[in-house]
């Protein structure tokens, strides 16, 4: 009975240090999900940070575009650098595709930017797509977008856009903004 006493004694002891190493690791646990959220907390906002921060990026670019688009829109010299089309296009012309490629570039930025959804993009090429002008630019720069990776967002657009000149050129209606269904988002 003395061992038997004994043994129960070493189980309620062992049996109390489990229970204090629970408790002592409950009491610890509890004591940093304060931290742990701090930390969470503060890798949110660093996140947050940086998409603002890609964001301003992004602007900053599609501004310098514009710039060096427009000094070469009102420099023939200038323009010649921009020249992609081996001398085939007049240098009126080619201020103009300068231009149209600005315009198209603009909604490019600002539907990824988030200001503008894929049916908005969608309508606002179906509307250049009316312009002699921007057809013969989207033309004209066809082999251009070629070069982009097929799984890119401007690829993508690029095809939606050429998908939808196939489709305005084969309708025979006069309500060109009916024509074509905006793929979904």
């Amino acid at each position: 009975m003395a061992t038997r006493n004994a043994r129960l004694r070493r189980l309620r002891a062992v049996a109390s240090v489990g229970a204090g190493l629970a408790a002592g690791a409950a009491v610890a646990l509890a004591a940093q999900r304060p931290a742990l959220h701090s930390l969470r907390t503060r890798i949110e906002r660093l996140e947050e940070t940086a998409q603002t921060q890609r964001q301003t990026n992004f602007a900053h670019q599609q501004r310098l575009h514009w710039e060096l688009l427009s000094k070469a829109m009102d420099d023939p010299d200038l323009a010649e650098v921009l020249d992609a089309y081996n001398g085939t296009v007049p240098p009126r012309k080619q201020r103009q595709f300068l231009f149209a490629n600005a315009l198209y570039t603009n909604a490019l930025c600002y539907y990824r930017m988030g200001n503008m959804t894929r049916e908005e993009f969608f309508g606002f090429a179906r509307s250049m797509l009316q312009n002699p002008v921007f057809r013969e630019y989207w033309r004209a720069t066809h082999p251009h977008r070629a070069t982009l990776i097929d799984a890119s967002e401007e690829a993508k657009l690029g095809r939606m856009v050429d998908d939808l000149l196939v489709q305005l050129e084969e309708t025979d209606i006069d309500e060109w903004w009916v024509v074509g269904e905006p793929p979904p988002e």
